[in-house]
């Protein structure tokens, strides 16, 4: 689908925040962002205290070989924002790609700013939370007539393959 969007969300998707807390998913490495700005990866993950990031390293030619094989363009939506570039991307082994902006709405903003991003453009998203927020209704009349896909990503299970096979169909 030339001119479409592959929008990733990190937390959640990449990042299976709600995994049990104890057991890291097997294929993921342990990085840890401290309040200092801190990123740290092995042994040093565990010495520093901080936010505890899974991210799975296969992830990054994945999601490029679906972006080649189905002619979109991966994009960021996430609340890391540009941060996701300075150490997401090169985690996973993804270059820097362009980062939706979330302007302070006071409701659905992440919706908005995804349909101000992709000005129409069709666009499937990686997102753990499609459902949760207000703002759905209004995306939904924003984007009516251009394929959009929605794809939920479950935040105890990340990234699968059956979700990357829904898009590759889709497209």
């Amino acid at each position: 689908m030339t001119g479409g969007l592959l929008l990733l969300d990190v937390d959640g998707p990449l990042n299976p925040y709600a995994a049990n807390k104890n057991r890291r998913p097997a294929g993921y490495t342990t990085y840890r962002r401290t309040r200092t700005g801190g990123w740290h990866t092995g042994r040093d993950a565990r010495r520093f205290k901080g936010l505890r990031v899974w991210l799975n390293p296969a992830h990054g030619a994945r999601l490029l070989a679906l972006a080649e094989d189905t002619g979109l363009e991966l994009a960021w939506a996430t609340t890391w924002r540009h941060e996701a570039n300075d150490r997401i991307g090169p985690a996973i082994g993804l270059p820097a790609l362009p980062v939706v902006e979330f302007p302070d709405y006071d409701h659905g903003w992440k919706w908005r700013g995804v349909a101000e991003f992709a000005a129409g453009r069709p666009l499937a998203w990686f997102d753990d939370e499609h459902d949760e927020h207000a703002g759905a209704a209004e995306f939904a009349r924003l984007r009516a007539g251009t394929p959009t896909l929605l794809c939920h990503v479950d935040p105890r299970q990340g990234l699968g393959s059956a979700h990357l096979a829904a898009v590759r169909a889709w497209a």
